[in-house]
């Protein structure tokens, strides 16, 4: 069974970093391969927070204030906060 319908790109995403200790065990300079379909490792706390600019990022959409290709976005969890940088394929 496939994850992603044909012609959908996974998204490439980068731990950039962690301040303070990832209870997911996340590390800094980690990749991830990411789409609406697969979470690709991702803590689901933060997939859950992040799923809607996947979903913009993963059809060809943008936000007006940043990059099409590229978002950074942090962790919900802002004790030990995770910082990742996601880029279309």
């Amino acid at each position: 069974m496939a994850l992603n319908p044909e012609g959908i790109k996974p998204l490439e995403a980068q731990i950039v970093s962690v301040k303070g200790t990832c209870s997911a065990g996340h590390k800094a300079d980690e990749s991830l391969r990411l789409s609406c379909w697969d979470t690709g490792g991702l803590c689901g706390f933060f997939y859950h927070d992040i799923f809607p600019s996947l979903n913009v990022m993963q059809f060809g959409g943008r936000y007006p204030w940043g990059d099409a290709d590229e978002m950074v976005l942090e962790c919900p969890d802002r004790q030990n906060l995770v910082t990742i940088r996601i880029r279309r394929t």
